[in-house]
């Protein structure tokens, strides 16, 4: 019973998450988006491991919930916008796919291979990005650490209890 329950609340939770979150206003999710990865990344951002990103922008999507924010690295910190003219690479794929890439329970390389993360556009810079994120230590991310890990294990558990549809996948 649990464990159908668990699958539900993961089939529809994007779903259920989609409209609220698109009231969020985009000043708000700018100052978070913004504080989160200048905490996670300090130090790769202190020892200019993000200078690639100079005058460059990564488009983030995650496709299920219409959510979408360009990155960039302006004078050592990293920016989010709404928009810009020109997206020189893009990463899009489902919230659950992105939570699992971020707590260590996927790998990139292998949701991309089917077809579950796109990376679109500039391959040498997406390949720097993904790199990048892959050597992510999780302890930077502080408390957050552990909510993001339960989350992707709820995920990666009700996803084991069936074989995902074409619905599912995103």
């Amino acid at each position: 019973m649990f464990q159908h329950l668990q699958r539900r609340l993961v089939e529809q939770a994007p779903r259920l998450l989609r409209h609220p979150l698109k009231l969020v206003p985009f000043p708000l999710q700018q100052n978070l988006m913004e504080a989160l990865l200048g905490r996670v990344f300090r130090e790769a951002i202190e020892e200019g491991e993000f200078a690639f990103l100079a005058g460059k922008w990564l488009k983030v999507e995650v496709s299920d919930l219409g959510l979408c924010w360009f990155i960039s690295e302006r004078e050592g910190k990293l920016v989010v916008a709404r928009k810009c003219e020109h997206a020189d690479v893009c990463f899009s794929g489902n919230s659950q796919d992105l939570v699992l890439i971020a707590g260590r329970r996927e790998d990139p390389d292998s949701l991309f291979f089917q077809r579950r993360l796109k990376i679109e556009g500039d391959t040498e810079l997406g390949l720097e990005v993904k790199n990048l994120m892959d050597s992510l230590d999780l302890d930077g991310l502080g408390l957050m650490k552990f909510p993001l890990m339960d989350l992707a294990t709820f995920i990666e558990r009700a996803r084991e209890t069936h074989v995902p549809t074409a619905a599912t996948m995103g």
